[in-house]
């Protein structure tokens, strides 16, 4: 049975090797080389991802089929000019032979609960151009376009 659960320090080595395939299957997609120098979490993956278990202002959480970890996810909060708090989904990933059983719906439902007990006036997930099954998912949780970045790359 598939399940989501905040993350706990003996998640963080398999959390770690879910990073590597996150990197693996984007970096190669359509925006995934401008992500992996820009947006992803910095190595090595074990130190990244333990250093925001027990922050206030951030949420791990992991998903679970009969009790194994198949997927992870990240939301931080950040304050904005106004003082509000926006959600920023940085994470969220589910090993592709655990997909479209409700591992990533899980998850989205926790991390959506962390930014309603937080008072989020929203909640930001990016998704590369390249990944339509990503868009798709999102779409279908409720997330809608808010931003698009337009991206140039100089010919020499």
């Amino acid at each position: 049975m598939e399940h989501a659960r905040a993350a706990r320090a003996d998640d963080i080595g398999e959390i770690a090797r879910l990073a590597h395939l996150l990197l693996d299957e984007l970096e190669p997609t359509r925006g995934g080389a401008i992500w992996s120098r820009r947006e992803r979490r910095n190595g090595p993956y074990d130190a990244a991802y333990g250093d925001l278990l027990g922050r206030d202002d951030t949420f791990v959480v992991v998903g679970t089929v009969h009790d194994v970890v198949v997927g992870f996810g990240v939301v931080l909060l950040e304050t904005l000019r106004d003082g509000g708090v926006l959600g920023i989904v940085t994470d969220l990933f589910v090993h592709p032979e655990a997909r479209s059983v409700g591992v990533g719906e899980a998850m989205v439902g926790r991390i959506v609960a962390f930014c309603t007990e937080h008072d989020c006036v929203g909640i930001d997930a990016l998704v590369l151009p390249g990944h339509r099954a990503a868009k798709n998912f999102f779409e279908e949780s409720g997330f809608t376009a808010r931003a698009l970045v337009m991206h140039h790359k100089p010919t020499p």
